[in-house]
């Protein structure tokens, strides 16, 4: 059941575990490909349901996407200092986690890539968002496919579909209950440029995410500006309910964003714990009751010596 994913750091149904009878629906969108597998008696109800799921992502897209004209993050992309525009209520949302793992992260994790966050103002009651200085840029590429994946979760739970776990680009995954006789999904961790299987797990009602870089690959540090690479990072995230969540917030400061948003979370993570300190994430991780991450780390000397895979958390 595993489909080929492009070079970065991947997450994947396990080829190797017992075959699972489910249904499998993919759809374009967002620069990559979604994909919905669920357990169902009725072939044709999880088609239409899985459709209703991909016209969600179809729609966000158009709001979230910086490359989309008049799409909510272009129009405050051009914003003017002393400028408001409205927005969708989807993307306040996406906008209000983003600020909330920025924070968290020590703006490791950062959707204006270093133009300043601090320039716009979010008014969620308002749905609006004002410009106090001109020059902000958001890019929701960092959090956006998890976002739309924990919001087709939501999609087919009202069609009371539950034995599924959806991927957005084969790096950010929700995974719901486990399939009918089945304690969870086995999915695999592989390391960028096809490099081969590092772990394996077994997982429900977890958030999964992978960000990583081919070799000559690096991404920038919004902080600083300076270029990182030989980092790869997996993050899972289980997945709450509201009233666990409650209890959850006083220990994790992203407890309530987790609740309803678990792929965004773990997306944003992914992202922050390819710059972050190993020790600070590992306190995050402590800290988080539920928070887990795997490190794949180059060596620090130059004697050769293969890239250590560091799991941190429970």
């Amino acid at each position: 059941m595993k489909t080929q994913a492009p070079g970065g750091a991947t997450l994947a149904i396990d080829d190797d575990a017992p075959a699972l009878e489910l249904h499998r629906f993919a759809h374009a969108a967002m620069a990559t490909v979604f994909e919905i597998h669920c357990a169902h008696a009725d072939p044709r109800y999880a088609r239409q349901a899985a459709e209703a799921a991909f016209d969600l992502v179809d729609r966000l897209e158009q709001e979230l996407s910086r490359f989309v004209a008049n799409s909510d993050v272009s129009r405050v992309n051009a914003l003017r200092a002393g400028e408001t525009t409205r927005v969708s209520p989807e993307t306040m949302d996406c906008l209000g986690i983003a600020r909330r793992m920025h924070a968290l992260t020590r703006e490791a994790f950062d959707v204006s890539i270093g133009s300043g966050l601090e320039r716009l103002d979010f008014v969620p009651d308002d749905f609006s968002v004002h410009a106090r200085e001109a020059g902000a840029r958001l890019d929701l590429g960092g959090i956006g496919k998890g976002f739309a994946v924990d919001r087709m979760a939501e999609s087919l739970a009202e069609w009371d579909i539950r034995h599924a776990l959806i991927h957005g680009g084969f790096s950010s995954v929700l995974a719901g209950d486990a399939p009918p006789g089945r304690d969870g999904w086995p999915l695999t961790l592989s390391a960028p440029g096809n490099g081969g299987v590092l772990a394996r797990v077994c997982v429900r009602r977890t958030a999964l995410s992978a960000s990583g870089t081919r070799k000559g690959d690096h991404i920038k540090d919004p902080r600083t500006g300076q270029a990182v690479r030989d980092r790869s990072a997996w993050v899972a995230l289980c997945r709450r309910d509201a009233d666990e969540a409650e209890g959850a917030a006083s220990a994790a400061a992203w407890g309530r964003d987790a609740a309803r948003s678990p792929a965004a979370v773990a997306e944003a993570f992914s992202t922050a714990f390819m710059l972050l300190p190993v020790d600070e994430i590992e306190d995050l991780c402590r800290d988080g009751a539920g928070l887990s991450a795997w490190l794949l780390l180059a060596p620090t000397d130059q004697a050769g010596r293969a890239p250590a895979l560091v799991h941190l958390g429970g």
